[in-house]
């Protein structure tokens, strides 16, 4: 801890990337984990997918909508909120500070996260899935809409329709077959921009498998993972094995008494 305290100290742009590991603590599972609710361990992967969508608009929905109300009454934990009070400490001390999360169920905002990017999209909106429809991509998106008759008889009369054209919504998160510059909302190019200024980027909770973090590998930021497995860390990043939950408030803590 006091090592990397000592590095975060030093830079003077950090960033914080932040993945499903962070959830794990408010309830959620996560996708790539060894945890017994990991979506990727029930081999659902395939559904995440916009071919899957426009093949079985239905199905998609069902699955999503199983895999939304696990998020119902999640509430921030303790690593949420100290990368809140980290956000602080970095703006009071004059630092560039920006956490990318690549989780879709708005924990950080809701822990009261401002420099904050949620690069895979967000569980609490859908948009249109045609381009160019002012709800749809490069822009626009909607509050999830009444799914109440759809939970109730799923099918595709019950889907809820695009208020502009009365094409069937689609989630508005990012799926294995699309990519980041998709939409406007992931915010790719500011994440980019910010992991070329990056003197540190710390990963919580992340497996290093996906695009967002593979770029953050490739940057000459000093790179750290807080993660409580024994898994060995890409080359290059220093590992601190423990908890997010207890070692973000640690290191917070001892920043601040620093």
């Amino acid at each position: 801890m006091q090592e990397l305290a000592r590095d975060i100290t030093t830079a003077q742009s950090l960033v914080v990337l932040s993945g499903a590991g962070m959830g794990l603590a408010s309830g959620i599972a996560t996708f790539r984990g060894s945890d017994p609710g990991a979506v990727w361990a029930n081999d659902v992967m395939t559904m995440g997918t916009f071919a899957f969508f426009r093949e079985d608009p239905v199905e998609s929905w069902r699955w999503y909508r199983s895999r939304f109300r696990s998020l119902q009454g999640a509430l921030p934990n303790a690593g949420h909120h100290a990368l809140v009070a980290l956000e602080r400490w970095a703006v009071a001390s004059g630092r560039d500070f920006l956490l990318v999360t690549q989780n879709i169920d708005t924990l950080h905002r809701k822990a009261g996260s401002e420099r904050l990017v949620e690069v895979h999209g967000r569980a609490d909106r859908v948009r249109c899935p045609r381009v160019g429809c002012e709800h749809g991509s490069p822009r626009g998106s909607l509050p999830v809409p009444d799914f109440t008759t759809f939970d109730a008889s799923p099918s595709q009369d019950t889907l809820p329709r695009c208020p502009a054209c009365g094409t069937v919504v689609r989630a508005h998160v990012l799926w294995f077959d699309e990519f980041y510059d998709g939409h406007e909302e992931y915010q790719f190019r500011r994440v980019l921009s910010a992991f070329t200024r990056a003197d540190l980027i710390l990963a919580v909770g992340t497996s290093f498998a996906v695009g967002v973090t593979e770029a953050a590998l490739r940057t000459r930021a000093a790179k750290w993972t807080i993660d409580p497995s024994s898994n060995r860390p890409p080359y290059g990043v220093r590992q601190w094995s423990a908890p997010q939950e207890e070692a973000l408030p640690a290191l917070v803590a001892a920043l601040a008494a620093q």
